[in-house]
């Protein structure tokens, strides 16, 4: 169980409410269900949310939950590439197996018809810290392109990872999202890697034994 009193109120709201609805699915969840989950107040509840249906563009937040339990568990010698595909697989299998299509179709229209603040695309989210962070030492260790900028291999990967939950969602899951995920991700990221330095001397530069 997540530990409750290092938690912020809003924090322990989210987690209840998004583990409430996948236990007992979102439309058999109430107000209350998720307040005495959180062991919080319904006052403190509608300080944050209007309603239950506010929460459905939270999800983010507990993507991010993920990120900060995977950083702390990806080994460091990964790299660059590697690291993207392993968080892309951890996170598609947490949704896949953790979170009902219907509420991550709900969470995607929302973000699409949201006239102001949008939570998948808010740059100061874990996600976003963390991809700068790994495509940062990715170029700085010759390992990712330099010709692109840091914030342009982000984006070109955030919008992946957005493209395979949208598809995934139309065909109404009749696919496995990680066995997908796990074959095209590593293609895609091959596009990035940076030119490898040839190390071996050409011929023309080896020089001739006389005979």
């Amino acid at each position: 169980m997540p530990r409750k009193n290092t938690r912020n109120t809003k924090g322990r709201i989210i987690s209840a409410a998004w583990k409430l609805f996948y236990e007992q699915g979102y439309e058999e969840t109430t107000v209350e269900d998720i307040v005495f989950e959180s062991e919080t107040s319904k006052g403190s509840f509608y300080h944050y949310f209007d309603g239950k249906d506010a929460l459905v563009g939270t999800l983010a937040y507990v993507f991010d939950e993920k990120y900060e339990q995977l950083m702390q568990d990806m080994a460091p010698n990964m790299g660059a590439v590697e690291k993207l595909i392993y968080l892309n697989h951890e996170l598609l299998a947490m949704i896949e197996a953790g979170v009902s299509m219907d509420l991550l179709a709900r969470l995607l229209s929302t973000q699409l018809l949201a006239r102001g603040e949008k939570h998948l695309l808010d740059r100061n989210r874990t996600y976003f810290k963390l991809l700068r962070q790994i495509i940062t030492d990715g170029q700085r260790s010759g390992e990712l392109r330099t010709d692109c900028t840091v914030n342009d291999i982000v984006k070109a990967y955030a919008l992946w990872e957005r493209a395979l939950l949208y598809d995934w969602c139309l065909c109404r899951g009749d696919y496995s999202l990680v066995a997908y995920t796990d074959r095209v991700t590593p293609m895609f990221l091959e596009s990035y890697r940076g030119k490898k330095e040839n190390s071996a001397v050409s011929d023309s530069e080896i020089p001739k034994k006389s005979l």
